[in-house]
């Protein structure tokens, strides 16, 4: 840890008198604190070719280039990676364009002793590796409330859907599924929108923002509305049955076929784009703004 050094002087004022002046010399510790990284993917799992390389720190940087130096992505074939800070606390890494099928992605974290804000050090050092699956984007037409499914550029799938009503219109843009569920219970006091609804059991949930958009079964709408009516609060739903156990069902086929990191994009929602930083979203933004948000680039 960094030590501040004092020196300390004696001796007679009157430099005429000859008197030998003392000097004592001691250190003291200035205080420190860790601060560390959340990556990610997992190490060593398999990811859609929408997973981008998230590192969450905790403890807000200031001395972003130092931090980001420290940092080193490369992916193997080889492709340009650049990193992007969301905030003093979120750093994601990703190409220009999707992940190729098959890549092979390496982290190298080279941030001990770093200081990340003052007083603040790192203390990984450390190297991670992850792997991109197969590739399969899903997009989701709000107009038409049909989902199609291409996995390496062919279409395996169609299903229909419901999206967000008017009021409660469904994110466009392009979404990364960040996590999944088989099961949960979606509470609208969680996500600001008061007593509007409390359902146990959604099956098959995934999801695509922080904000609480997801993709999942739907068991309570009746079965017309899928490919003919948008009526949720802004997830995108699918055919389904309370408990998820069967088969048959386009809600269970779809999280069957899906992992993390797969694109999921809506088009002709009737909404805005959905904010880069809400989730694993950053394909929204233009290669020359995502470079831009590198403090490397800048620097």
């Amino acid at each position: 840890m960094p030590a501040v050094v004092l020196a300390n002087r004696s001796g007679s004022a009157n430099a005429s008198e000859g008197a030998a002046q003392k000097t004592a010399t001691f250190t003291t510790e200035s205080r420190t604190e860790p601060f560390v990284g959340h990556v990610t993917p997992e190490a060593g799992s398999t990811s859609g070719v929408g997973m981008p390389v998230s590192i969450n720190f905790t403890h807000a940087v200031t001395n972003k280039a130092a931090v980001e130096k420290a940092i080193t992505v490369t992916a193997e074939p080889a492709v340009e990676v650049v990193g992007h800070w969301f905030s003093d606390t979120r750093l994601d890494f990703r190409p220009e364009a999707y992940w190729a099928s098959g890549t092979t992605i390496r982290l190298g974290l080279r941030l001990k002793d770093v200081e990340g804000a003052d007083g603040f050090y790192g203390v990984q050092r450390e190297d991670l590796t992850f792997h991109i699956g197969r590739e399969q984007i899903s997009t989701v037409d709000l107009y038409s409330k049909m989902m199609t499914v291409r996995r390496d550029g062919a279409t395996v799938a169609t299903y229909p859907v419901t999206g967000g009503d008017a009021k409660y219109a469904t994110w466009s843009g392009i979404m990364v599924i960040s996590e999944r569920v088989e099961q949960t219970r979606m509470k609208s006091s969680t996500v600001d929108l008061g007593d509007e609804y409390d359902i146990p059991d959604v099956p098959h949930a995934q999801r695509l923002t922080i904000s609480g958009t997801f993709i999942h079964g739907n068991y309570w709408a009746h079965p017309s509305v899928f490919g003919h009516v948008n009526t949720s609060h802004g997830c995108v739903g699918l055919r389904d049955v309370q408990g998820g156990n069967d088969g048959s069902m386009d809600g269970y086929k779809f999280y069957e076929s899906s992992m993390l990191g797969d694109v999921v994009i809506v088009e002709n929602s009737g909404e805005a784009t959905v904010d880069a930083a809400n989730g694993l979203n950053g394909w929204n933004l233009s290669w020359e703004v995502w470079k831009a948000g590198s403090a490397l680039q800048r620097s």
